[in-house]
């Protein structure tokens, strides 16, 4: 176990690279049979808990959560809570408590989107990772150390809290995703929202709000900008003219074409061609 002494916390905030997130404590329990906490006012940090064997309970705002291996949980700040170890399983847990803004913009982001049971699959990398700062740790504070410390715990914990979307998949039931595969599949053709829809047999105005509130843009937007991206590809990497990729891309009308790709881009298609090839 490892807490951080008030001097260097205080270092840590005023360094641009911490300020915004930091660490005050970090350490793994090992079988820890007697292990238990209740913070009856919260802590003044974040705290993330993993389960890496046996299982525990956590009691957050009037509700039982059991953690057991390969799950993780963060319990916000200032908030009572309790958590404790099983008597007959006892858990091993790496744990680590943070602080700062971008602390307060990751938990948001883990509120809005929960892994189905905080599931997250096994991965030695990530103990890895852990037991890596835990001996950074060990052997020094200095201001390197400590910077690279806090944007190792930083990335880590983004693992966490986005690994649906850092370990894409291809899952039957994300209609979403499917419905992005078979744009991508079918980059040059003129799919229409009904289309689209019917490809993942759900009606227009039930398809469009799941995929707005997924992606922040309607089916078809969606699909122009995957198009511009390919085209600008196809003009960064090939000799093809602007018909063609027009042409390719399902655009029969290269002044409309023309008109959407500065409108996303900024430039014509003309001008990215010109200054992707000096």
């Amino acid at each position: 176990m490892i807490v951080l002494p008030p001097d260097i916390i205080r270092k840590m905030v005023k360094n641009a690279l911490t300020a915004s997130f930091h660490l005050t404590a970090v350490g793994y329990y090992p079988h820890a049979a007697s292990h238990h906490r209740e913070r009856r006012h919260g802590s003044p940090q974040y705290i993330f808990l993993y389960c890496v064997d046996g299982r525990g309970t956590i009691s957050l705002q009037g509700r039982d959560s059991e953690l057991k291996p390969n799950r993780f949980f963060v319990i916000p700040k200032n908030t009572p809570h309790r958590y404790q170890s099983s008597v007959d399983a006892p858990w091993s847990i790496y744990w680590a408590h943070f602080t700062g803004d971008n602390a307060d913009a990751l938990y948001h982001r883990y509120q809005e989107q929960l892994p189905e049971d905080n599931f997250t699959p096994f991965d030695e990398r990530r103990i890895a990772e852990l037991n890596t700062i835990i001996s950074l740790l060990e052997n020094s504070f200095d201001e390197r150390t400590m910077e690279a410390v806090n944007i190792r715990l930083f990335n880590l914990l983004s693992l966490f809290v986005y690994q649906a979307d850092t370990n894409p998949r291809a899952d039957d039931n994300d209609v979403i995703s499917n419905s992005i595969g078979y744009m991508k599949a079918n980059i040059g053709r003129n799919l229409s929202i009904d289309q689209l829809a019917t490809q993942q047999k759900l009606s227009v105005s039930h398809y469009s709000r799941l995929f707005y509130k997924k992606e922040g843009l309607s089916p078809v937007r969606y699909f122009n900008r995957l198009k511009i991206q390919r085209s600008c590809q196809m003009l960064y990497f090939t000799d093809r003219s602007i018909k063609e990729i027009c042409a390719e891309l399902g655009f029969t009308d290269p002044y409309y074409f023309s008109r959407l790709f500065k409108k996303l881009m900024g430039i014509s298609p003309a001008q990215y061609k010109s200054q992707q090839k000096r």
